[in-house]
């Protein structure tokens, strides 16, 4: 009998070293930071769904569409995140803004949008150096079902050309997102700024809490987002950045909690570092909530 003891117990612990390699591989990408628990390239996705900016936050804040899994001020329950157009003119800057108490507030990401000519706009979406310790920068790519153009910057100009693969994804090519229905939307003469009504405690009807996963259990769901766009290294989006850059909100109590974790992580950055397409380091400050 002790042979069989000994063979079932050796299986017994080979199987959980496969488990307990298997789930620290799955979390390959973890930083320990807020950011692990909100996905860029999935508010990309919803913003491309959406109709509109009212019809964005709906999306961001549905359980089903795992964009969303923050709970900053532990809670026990996900952050309701709220959307505001700042806009000047042509440029569109959609600030998604986590509602922490009755006095706080945390932007996690901005989504940068200019229209560019008649029928072309570019947009990208930047995360926050509070959420994610650095700028991190998102565009469109791949999918195959956008018209795309490529953007030379040298000379700051653009000049037809094939649409992006994400596995190959090249930073110079990127995609006309004007026949995106929000962006079509909010190019028309009726449309007037969208600024969230919502705030602590007073929520959409339709709108219910729910518990944050664990990053394990999290991280999955929102892997296939990033089959269709991909972090590059440069503000492409200026005049909207520069919008945005003055109106940024912070959180004292957001910033606290996780300042260890993001000082860290600045001893030891990723290579996701902003650049203007000067050349010129992205950064800003925000107004402390």
């Amino acid at each position: 009998m002790k042979p069989f003891y000994y063979l079932t117990a050796l299986v017994a612990c080979f199987i959980i070293a496969i488990a307990t390699k298997a789930q620290n591989r799955s979390g390959v990408d973890s930083t320990g930071l807020p950011g692990d628990n909100f996905s860029l390239q999935g508010a990309l996705a919803m913003f491309k769904k959406a109709s509109s900016p009212e019809d964005l936050e709906k999306l961001l804040n549905s359980e089903d569409n795992h964009v969303n899994n923050l709970d900053l001020n532990k809670d026990g329950d996900i952050d309701y995140i709220r959307v505001i157009d700042k806009s000047d003119k042509e440029a569109h800057a959609f600030v998604l803004q986590a509602v922490i108490s009755k006095k706080e507030s945390q932007d996690i990401a901005v989504i940068e949008l200019e229209k560019t000519g008649d029928t072309t706009a570019m947009l990208q979406i930047i995360g926050d150096e509070d959420i994610y310790g650095e700028q991190v920068i998102v565009e469109p790519g791949g999918g195959g079902d956008e018209e795309a153009f490529i953007y030379n910057e040298n000379d700051n100009s653009f000049a037809g050309g094939p649409n992006a693969d994400f596995e190959n994804f090249n930073p110079r090519v990127v995609v006309n997102v004007w026949y995106w229905p929000s962006v079509r939307f909010v190019y028309t003469p009726a449309y007037r700024p969208w600024v969230s009504p919502w705030k602590w405690h007073h929520y959409p009807g339709w709108w219910r809490p729910w518990r944050p996963l664990t990053w394990h259990v999290w991280h999955p769901f929102h892997r296939g987002y990033h089959a269709h766009s991909g972090i590059v290294h440069t503000h492409r989006v200026i005049h909207a950045h520069r919008v945005y850059s003055p109106h940024r909100v912070t959180s004292v109590t957001v910033t606290t909690r996780h300042a260890a974790a993001v000082g860290r992580y600045k001893v030891n950055p990723g290579r996701t570092k902003a650049k203007t397409t000067s050349g010129n380091p992205g950064g800003n400050k925000g107004k402390r909530h």
